[in-house]
Protein backbone atom coordinates (compact mmCIF):
# COMPACT_ATOMS: atom_id res chain seq x y z
CA UNK A 1 0.00 0.00 0.00
CA UNK A 2 1.14 3.39 -0.45
CA UNK A 3 1.35 6.47 1.44
CA UNK A 4 -1.76 7.71 -0.07
CA UNK A 5 -3.72 5.32 0.15
CA UNK A 6 -2.82 4.86 3.71
CA UNK A 7 -3.66 8.61 4.13
CA UNK A 8 -7.10 7.71 2.50
CA UNK A 9 -7.80 5.22 5.02
CA UNK A 10 -6.95 7.25 8.00
CA UNK A 11 -8.37 10.07 7.00
CA UNK A 12 -11.90 7.83 6.59
CA UNK A 13 -10.81 6.84 10.36
CA UNK A 14 -10.38 3.61 9.13
CA UNK A 15 -8.21 1.33 11.45
CA UNK A 16 -4.52 1.35 9.75
CA UNK A 17 -2.72 -0.15 12.78
CA UNK A 18 -2.18 -3.26 10.92
CA UNK A 19 0.14 -1.80 8.05
CA UNK A 20 2.71 -0.48 11.04
CA UNK A 21 4.98 -2.84 12.76
CA UNK A 22 4.79 -2.10 16.03
CA UNK A 23 7.08 -4.10 17.17
CA UNK A 24 10.02 -1.42 16.32
CA UNK A 25 8.68 1.55 17.66
CA UNK A 26 10.72 3.52 19.65
CA UNK A 27 9.97 6.93 21.80
CA UNK A 28 12.82 9.15 20.72
CA UNK A 29 14.54 10.32 24.54
CA UNK A 30 13.73 6.75 26.31
CA UNK A 31 16.23 4.17 24.77
CA UNK A 32 18.01 2.75 27.82
CA UNK A 33 21.59 3.83 28.38
CA UNK A 34 24.03 1.60 30.33
CA UNK A 35 25.94 3.27 32.87
CA UNK A 36 28.12 2.48 36.00
CA UNK A 37 28.02 3.82 39.52
CA UNK A 38 29.61 3.03 42.81
CA UNK A 39 27.70 2.90 46.04
CA UNK A 40 28.81 2.67 49.33
CA UNK A 41 27.87 -0.92 51.37
CA UNK A 42 25.71 -0.09 53.71
CA UNK A 43 23.51 1.57 50.39
CA UNK A 44 23.73 -1.55 48.47
CA UNK A 45 22.58 -3.25 51.75
CA UNK A 46 19.66 -0.47 52.19
CA UNK A 47 18.72 -0.95 48.24
CA UNK A 48 18.21 -5.03 48.76
CA UNK A 49 16.25 -4.58 51.72
CA UNK A 50 13.97 -1.77 50.28
CA UNK A 51 13.86 -3.76 47.17
CA UNK A 52 12.94 -7.37 48.38
CA UNK A 53 10.32 -5.82 50.50
CA UNK A 54 8.70 -4.56 47.31
CA UNK A 55 9.20 -7.74 45.46
CA UNK A 56 12.04 -6.32 42.99
CA UNK A 57 15.15 -5.99 41.76
CA UNK A 58 17.96 -3.73 43.16
CA UNK A 59 18.14 -2.04 40.10
CA UNK A 60 14.19 -1.40 39.65
CA UNK A 61 14.30 0.87 42.78
CA UNK A 62 16.66 2.90 42.28
CA UNK A 63 15.29 3.77 38.62
CA UNK A 64 11.67 4.62 40.42
CA UNK A 65 13.56 6.64 43.11
CA UNK A 66 15.24 8.08 40.40
CA UNK A 67 11.96 8.89 38.48
CA UNK A 68 10.44 10.21 41.28
CA UNK A 69 13.22 12.50 42.28
CA UNK A 70 13.20 13.81 38.86
CA UNK A 71 9.62 14.14 38.08
CA UNK A 72 9.22 16.22 41.04
CA UNK A 73 11.85 18.24 40.60
CA UNK A 74 12.29 19.14 36.31
CA UNK A 75 15.52 20.42 35.39
CA UNK A 76 14.93 23.26 32.86
CA UNK A 77 15.82 22.34 29.14
CA UNK A 78 16.22 18.84 29.62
Amino acid sequence: MNAEDLDHKFDDWEDVLEYFDLSTLRQPGLEPQAIEITFPHWMVVALDKEAQQLGIQREAIIKLWLAERLDANPVVGA
